[in-house]
């Protein structure tokens, strides 16, 4: 399959045949079932994660491929145009995710785990990957290929930023067991290991430094790597006084991120809701 979608991606022909919607239909179902991921976890690679630009490039074809047509339930109440090629999401009873009624939204073309929780309205778009037992809250975004690990919780209109182009960049990953604060922001490719907890408001991104309180360390991404958030670190929304200049004169502070503290017994107690949740 990944030599069929790389060379239709490459080589673009002036029609789609019935051949190739069949390949992409293909693709999409192994997305759907977890089978292929735009990222996925890899020992070697410097982050430990490893990018599938094949993988971009087969959901990238669906937009080429697609027309936009009317999907709208009731055209006068909720009109609803998009490509054909990613419809709503189709989920039963038996494919043991919970969505609570009220305007959430999920693409076709993603991956949800057994035991995910959807609290209205939120959004999953295609690409994106997610484990069991993750909550995704209310107003919350999980963006294009973005990776979130089980048992996570996405709190209230945190927005877990995704990329799709160019293929080569790494997504957003959160992985196991991580809890994302409301109205936080993860983007650029950030990566969150595992047990990290993000305070409410936290923003991260490539261009603002980390500040490791604990370690005395400063954590940053550079030309070729992400900004990697440690194991069980917790993060919040700090501030650093502008050293020189104006800055100084007029005592400016700029917006950077702090670890306080890593994980603790205490720090576990105050999650142990996020179970109740479940």
């Amino acid at each position: 399959m990944q030599a069929e979608i790389e060379k239709l991606f490459d080589e673009k022909p002036e029609t789609y045949s019935e051949d190739h919607y069949s390949l992409f239909q293909a693709f999409k179902a192994a997305l759907n079932a977890g089978q292929v991921r735009a990222a996925q976890p890899d020992p070697a690679a410097p982050s430990g994660w490893r990018v599938n630009g094949w993988v971009k490039k087969g959901i990238l074809l669906g937009f080429r491929m697609g027309a936009v047509v009317d999907m709208s339930v009731h055209a006068g109440r909720q009109p609803f145009f998009d490509k054909a090629t990613y419809p709503v999401k189709q989920l039963t009873a038996s494919s043991g995710v919970r969505i609570v009624p009220g305007g959430s939204s999920i693409r076709d073309g993603c991956y949800l785990g057994k035991g995910v929780t959807c609290m209205p309205p939120m959004y999953i778009n295609a690409g994106a990957w997610v484990g069991d037992g993750t909550m995704i809250d209310s107003h919350a975004l999980v963006g294009s290929c973005a990776q979130v690990g089980r048992n996570c919780h996405i709190s209230a209109a945190a927005q877990i930023g995704g990329v799709l182009e160019p293929v080569g960049a790494l997504p957003v990953i959160i992985e196991d067991d991580v809890l994302v604060g409301g109205n936080c922001g993860v983007y650029e490719g950030t990566v969150v290991r595992q047990r990290a907890v993000l305070g409410t408001g936290t923003i991260l991104n490539r261009s603002t430094p980390v500040y490791d309180l604990v370690r005395e360390t400063v954590h940053r991404a550079t030309d070729d790597q992400p900004l990697v958030i440690p194991e069980e670190a917790v993060v919040v929304a700090g501030s650093r006084a502008i050293a020189g200049g104006k800055g100084k004169e007029w005592g400016i502070s700029l917006y950077t991120p702090v670890i306080v503290k890593y994980r603790d017994a205490k720090t576990d107690t105050k999650l142990q809701l996020e179970d109740l949740l479940r």
